[in-house]
C-alpha cells in the first residue's frame, strides 16, 4: 500500500478522533472577578476565565451541555440579566434581560425553556430559549424567593421563599371547569391544566435544599441550626431537628441518599448527617460554605467559601479537605462534559 495513503488515513482517523474528543469542565463563578472559571476536570487547573456579568450566583446548564446559563442576581434589587455561555468556544454569546422580573437567581432546565426565580419580583418564570421571551410566569407572594427544584418530567418545582420561611410546592393540575355562580356549566366547560402552589413553613432563613432521589422527601437548613424534613407526598413538615450549629445555609444529599451534608456560613462547620440514624456522624472545619456541588463522578464535594475567598474540595469517601481553590468570593459550581463534533 502506498505509504502516503497510509498517512493521509491515519491523519484523517486522528483528526476525527479529534473533533469528537470530549471536554470536561469543573465550572466555577468568582463574584469579585466577575468572572466564569473554566477548570480542568481531573487537575482543576485552569483552563480560561470567561467574563459574566456584576453579580453571578448560580450555573445552570442546557440539556446538550453546550450551554451555560448564569444568573446574576444583584440583590439590592435591580439585577435582570442572565448571561449565556457557549461551553464549546468558552465565550459569551449573549445576555438575556429578565426585566420586569427582577433579581434571577435559582435556576433549572427543560425542554429548551429555561426557568428562574425572580426573588425581587417574588416569582418563578419560564423562559423561552427559542422564542426569547417569558411564556410563564407564577408568583409565589413570598418573600426572597431564592433556590429551584424542577422535577424531571416539568410538572413539579420547589423553591425555598428564604425572608417568608415557607416552601413553595407548585404543581401542574387538571382542574375541573369554573362553575359559575348561577350553577350552571356553560356547554362548551371542560377541565383545564394550571398550577397550583402549596405553602409549607419551614421557618424563616430556609434556604439551601435538596430533594431525595424517589421524589417524596425534601430537606432543608435554617441558619438557627435546625435542619427540617419535608414529606412532598402529604406536603408538611415531617421533622424538625436542631443540630446545634448556627449559619446552617446549604445543604446535598450524598450520591447514594444516605448522608446529608450540610455547611455553615457562620461557623465553618461542614457536618455529615446520617438519614437512617438521625445522628451527626462527622463534624468538621473547612470553612464558611455558601455553596455545596457534589461530583457523582469522582465522589468528590466542592464547597463555595465565600468569605473566605476559596472553594474547599471535599474526598466524600475520606469525609476530609483534600484541596483549596483560592478565588475572590466564590459561588456557583457545577461540572460539565461538552461533546465536541
Amino acid at each position: 500500500m502506498n505509504l502516503r495513503l497510509v498517512l493521509l488515513g491515519f491523519c484523517l482517523f486522528s483528526a476525527q478522533l479529534c473533533l469528537g474528543q470530549n471536554n470536561k469542565y469543573v465550572l466555577l463563578l468568582s463574584k469579585a472577578e466577575k468572572k466564569m472559571w473554566v477548570l480542568d476536570y481531573k487537575t482543576l487547573g485552569i483552563v480560561t476565565k470567561i467574563p459574566v456579568g456584576e453579580d453571578p450566583h448560580e450555573i445552570e446548564l442546557s440539556a446538550d451541555k453546550s450551554t451555560a446559563y448564569v444568573s446574576n442576581a444583584v440583590i439590592a434589587g435591580t439585577g435582570h440579566i442572565i448571561n449565556v455561555i457557549d461551553l464549546k468556544q468558552l465565550k459569551p454569546v449573549k445576555d438575556i434581560d429578565t426585566k420586569p422580573f427582577y433579581v434571577p437567581h435559582g435556576m433549572a432546565f427543560h425542554q429548551d425553556t429555561l426557568w428562574f426565580t425572580a426573588q425581587g419580583s417574588k416569582c418563578v418564570v419560564a423562559y423561552d430559549l427559542k422564542a426569547d421571551k417569558p411564556v410563564e410566569v407564577l408568583g409565589t407572594g413570598q418573600g426572597f424567593t431564592h433556590l429551584l427544584y424542577l422535577t424531571p418530567n416539568g410538572n413539579t418545582f420547589y423553591t425555598t421563599n428564604v425572608e417568608s420561611g415557607t416552601i413553595s410546592i407548585f404543581e401542574r393540575k387538571e382542574i375541573p371547569p369554573y362553575m359559575p355562580p348561577t350553577g350552571v356549566l356553560p356547554a362548551n366547560a371542560k377541565n383545564r391544566l394550571e398550577w397550583r402552589q402549596t405553602l409549607v413553613d419551614v421557618g424563616a432563613g430556609a434556604e439551601g435544599f435538596d430533594v431525595s432521589a424517589d421524589g417524596k422527601e425534601l430537606w432543608t437548613a435554617r441558619p438557627d441550626g435546625y435542619i427540617v424534613l419535608v414529606d412532598l407526598v402529604k406536603k408538611q413538615v415531617k421533622a424538625r431537628i436542631n443540630l446545634h450549629v448556627l449559619g446552617l445555609h446549604r445543604i446535598k444529599l450524598t450520591p447514594d441518599g444516605k448522608t446529608l451534608c450540610i455547611v455553615s456560613v457562620k461557623t465553618g462547620d461542614l457536618l455529615f448527617y446520617n438519614i437512617a440514624s438521625r445522628k451527626l456522624e462527622k463534624q468538621i472545619k473547612i470553612g464558611k460554605g455558601a455553596g455545596i456541588f457534589i461530583d457523582k463522578e469522582m465522589n468528590r464535594m466542592f464547597v463555595s467559601c465565600t468569605p473566605d475567598n476559596y472553594v474547599s474540595v471535599v474526598d466524600l469517601a475520606a469525609r476530609k479537605e483534600i484541596k483549596r481553590i483560592s478565588t475572590g468570593r466564590p459561588d456557583g459550581i457545577t461540572s460539565v462534559t461538552v461533546i465536541n463534533n
